[in-house]
């Protein structure tokens, strides 16, 4: 069972002194108007390939493995806007964490919200799919502020840091759930709450099976959602926060309800969940989280893609 992090006096401990300071000039900076806010962060993000080489590798290397046919002109560009969506990332936590509703709802437009009040009119559990935006923390409050469900999330190892982020995200949600509790995840969503999650990191061989994603056909993927869907029962609704060009704000979009899901094959339900994963991502392709090793998983005998 999940233990939600909390605050305690062992925060304030001197180790914890350089991450208070981090996020006070954080929730300071955020207090700037938006449109200085994205000049800020797509600017910091530009800066910021000048020092991570290895994550600019990174990125080039998984567009050029999912877009083959993409031109290195083409593929130049959209690494920097993706690291201009690094720096703005940064920024979007901040806002997501500090800002109050009035200032969020300010800069979004929602769409979909008819397909989740669909499936609440039916009695169903939410499955609500989303993948690794940069702007995931700011989508996520967004969507918490019409209809609060409950994050699953990767505890953090910095304590501080833990606390922080859960209380952020349970600003506008009920609860949050370590992306390893499916007991409580099913139970969720048997009980017609929320769950947002997202199944399209590598998470590494176990549970994991292959499949393809874009141009590579062995790319590791959780078993997770067949097993959420087989046992939940719920509705299937993907969803996409994304960022508008030169500063006009975000629109969050959200999906009808996902139909003919696999219940009886993992591997099927794996590659049907990558197609999901595939349309979400070439709705803001430049906002993708291109700097994880999506496929440093092989298969036994494979040499690594990276």
């Amino acid at each position: 069972m999940t233990h939600v992090p909390s605050f305690n006096r062992s925060l304030l401990h001197p180790r914890y002194w350089p991450t208070w300071l981090g996020l006070g000039l954080l929730y300071l900076l955020v207090l700037l108007p938006y449109p200085l806010l994205y000049r800020l962060g797509t600017g910091l993000g530009r800066f910021s390939m000048r020092f991570l080489k290895r994550r600019l590798m990174i990125a080039q290397r998984n567009l050029e493995l999912c877009f083959p046919q993409m031109g290195k002109a083409e593929r130049d560009v959209l690494v920097r806007q993706n690291f201009e969506s690094v720096g703005m990332g940064l920024i979007e936590t901040g806002m997501a964490w500090f800002w109050p509703d009035w200032r969020v709802e300010r800069w979004f437009t929602v769409r979909g919200l008819e397909h989740i009040q669909k499936a609440k009119d039916n009695h169903q559990g939410i499955l609500l799919i989303g993948v690794h935006f940069l702007t995931l923390e700011l989508g996520a409050r967004i969507f918490g502020i019409h209809n609060p469900g409950i994050g699953v999330y990767r505890p953090h190892d910095n304590k501080l840091m833990d606390w922080v982020q859960t209380w952020g995200r349970m600003r506008s949600n009920k609860s949050m759930l370590d992306r390893k509790d499916l007991k409580g995840m099913v139970r969720s969503l048997k009980q017609g709450e929320i769950i947002w999650y997202a199944p399209d990191h590598d998470y590494g061989p176990r549970s994991s099976v292959f499949v393809p994603l874009f141009a590579v056909d062995n790319a590791a993927t959780t078993t997770g959602s067949y097993l959420l869907a087989r046992m939940g029962k719920p509705a299937i609704i993907p969803f996409t926060p994304r960022r508008l060009p030169n500063g006009r704000g975000y629109e969050l979009i959200m999906q009808p309800a996902v139909e003919n899901f696999p219940l009886d094959n993992e591997v099927e339900a794996a590659a049907f969940m990558n197609k999901i994963v595939e349309h979400e991502i070439l709705q803001a392709k430049d906002q993708y989280m291109w700097l994880h090793r999506r496929f440093k998983t092989r298969p036994p005998g494979e040499p690594s893609l990276y």
